[in-house]
């Protein structure tokens, strides 16, 4: 039985994992189980699966959970270097990357290092150290096998194709919850409203990116790397039905599209899977009687400015990228908490990319030294605005 680790096992991506899992046992040995903070619903997995490794990013939460499971033969590992230690040397054969934002990099790299096959769910990723990263799948011979619905509807319709067949890609985008308003509209949005997402099961974070259209210029630039496609020729459509999860469109003019109900749990079961197909609930199947009108529009970028901000990192290169990643993930934790207004997110990465040193190609430490600087900068960026 192949060996699995999860990494955010208590967020939304990790949760799905589980309920996949459970409905497919026997496939998986879950060996490695980690979140950030929540020791109450890690126990409760913890349970469930007998790894013998948790870990835990908060020292604190990390003792709590220790003198919860010390009937277990669990190794409770605390921070980041225990956790990527682990990672480089134990050799699983699938990590499922579910953690959030820029706190993923470490983690996957050396899971990469150590021979597991990617799950990738966080798609900063390849967006901070996306040359790095798939470099070193290459030396490794690892599978990088995409968890958003977006591209993994991309990578079901590029099988059996030739990649110099393909035109472009089209990802789609809901357009989220405050899809029509105007700038002006959305400049007194709640943190509750905005992370009320209209058609997908996300956590807070993405529910944000996807309401600023944030998260499809990130899409963007993890397509360019995981499909080797120009981000040029990468187009993005606003489908508010969320049913064709995207597009391959061909040098003949056919055009491939994935077709599904908007559940994570889809791409999530078929990495998993990967190159089999388990079967799935009724409830996932499309009764295309009652099939809905699909509609498709241009995003509105004056209203959403952060789509065009990541095609202009995009554009620039090098640890640019890094740089809007960062900033992003520190912004929405301060509009979340009511510090920073909607409207404030793009204009803060804005601020941050126009004085960010840029650096043409950097290596890893280049990119780490990059975050590092770059949240220390954005934080006491918008604590000057208040």
């Amino acid at each position: 039985m192949k060996t699995l680790g999860i990494l955010g096992s208590t967020g939304s991506i990790g949760t799905q994992t589980i309920e996949v899992l459970q409905r497919n046992p026997g496939q998986y040995n879950v060996q490695l189980l980690g979140a950030k903070n929540n020791w109450r619903l890690l126990e409760q997995q913890i349970r469930l699966f007998r790894p013998p490794w948790a870990a835990l990013a908060d020292e604190e939460a990390a003792r709590e959970l220790q003198s919860r499971v010390k009937d277990l033969d669990v190794q409770v590992l605390v921070g980041e270097k225990a956790l990527t230690d682990l990672l480089a040397t134990q050799g699983f054969d699938m990590v499922v990357a579910g953690m959030v934002g820029h706190a993923g990099l470490l983690p996957v790299v050396s899971a990469i290092q150590g021979g597991a096959d990617i799950a990738l769910a966080n798609k900063e990723v390849l967006v901070m150290a996306g040359h790095i990263v798939t470099e070193l799948c290459r030396q490794k011979g690892v599978k990088l096998l995409p968890l958003d619905s977006e591209h993994s509807a991309i990578f079901q319709c590029l099988q059996g194709q030739r990649a110099k067949d393909v035109n472009k890609l089209i990802l789609t985008a809901s357009g989220g919850p405050f899809l029509g308003k105007t700038r002006g509209e959305l400049e007194n949005i709640t943190p509750a409203q905005a992370v009320k997402h209209p058609n997908w099961l996300m956590g807070a974070k993405i529910s944000v990116d996807s309401a600023t259209l944030m998260n499809k210029g990130l899409e963007i630039i993890e397509a360019s790397w995981l499909f080797g496609i120009n981000p040029k020729n990468i187009d993005v459509l606003v489908h508010p039905q969320s049913m064709i999860h995207s597009m391959v469109e061909f040098t003949d003019g056919a055009v491939l599209g994935q077709l599904g109900i908007p559940s994570m749990e889809v791409p999530i079961q078929l990495a998993l899977s990967y190159p089999a197909r388990w079967p799935s609930p009724d409830n996932y199947f499309i009764n295309w009687r009652d099939f809905p009108n699909l509609t498709f529009s241009q995003p509105d970028t004056e209203a959403f400015p952060c789509l065009d901000l990541a095609r202009a990192a995009i554009s620039r290169g090098g640890n640019a990228p890094a740089v809007l990643s960062t900033v992003n993930d520190i912004c929405v934790e301060y509009f979340l908490t009511g510090k920073l207004s909607f409207n404030g997110i793009p204009k803060v990465i804005e601020h941050m990319l126009a004085e960010a040193s840029w650096l043409e190609n950097p290596n890893l430490s280049q990119i780490i030294e990059t975050m590092e600087s770059t949240i220390l900068g954005t934080r006491n960026y918008i604590e000057s605005m208040e």
